[in-house]
């Protein structure tokens, strides 16, 4: 149901948008308009009609790109309060933990054993899981609000190479940007080597 919705709003939104540029450009042909507005910008999507700007490469997400979750209902009359159901409570809960950050954040997580390449420390406090939903908005918020993505640059004789995605605590970032005579930083593909 809600793939579908998400189909016809992507068609509602594509018409808006290519009326929008044909108006722009009442002189100009069809394929013209196509070429200058419509192309795949998002690289890891095979979307050929993606509406954006050739010149700063910004474009318009798809409602369809949205990823669809479908909830579990509680079973019947099940109550938290009820002693005999606590397993029952217990697999929900550890079902629905929710994520900190996006898939692709917790790919480079995995690739760095958890740890900040610039001071070694753990990027993510897992002493304690949250007990209650208000330690668990407050984790989350701080999580989020702690880290941050920056791109490194590593080549081993320190010159410029592939830039590779990096996460970092936020003050490890300042405190990077702001000294730039820092050592390099390890690739995303090796260990940090601090324990």
């Amino acid at each position: 149901m809600s793939s579908e919705t998400f189909t016809a709003l992507d068609h509602y939104l594509w018409k808006l948008t290519y009326k929008w540029a044909k108006h722009s450009h009442p002189n100009k042909p069809t394929r013209w308009v196509i070429r200058r507005y419509f192309g795949t910008f998002n690289k890891s999507r095979q979307d050929r009609w993606v509406f954006g700007d050739r010149d700063s490469g910004a474009y318009l997400l798809r409602f369809s790109w949205t990823n669809i979750v479908r909830h579990q209902m509680v079973r019947g009359t099940s109550s938290t309060d009820d002693p005999a159901l606590t397993g029952y409570w217990a697999d929900r809960r550890r079902r629905g933990i929710p994520r900190p950050m996006d898939t692709a954040s917790l790919r480079l997580l995995e690739s760095q054993h958890g740890c900040c390449p610039q001071c070694g420390g753990l990027l993510l406090d897992a002493d304690r899981p949250p007990q209650s939903p208000r330690e668990w908005e407050q984790w989350l918020t701080v999580t989020r609000k702690a880290m941050t993505r920056n791109a490194i640059v590593l080549q081993p004789d320190g010159s410029p190479g592939e830039a590779k995605l990096r996460l970092l605590h936020a003050h490890c970032h300042r405190q990077h940007a702001g000294n730039r005579k820092s050592p390099a930083l390890l690739p995303a593909s090796e260990p940090s080597g601090l324990a």
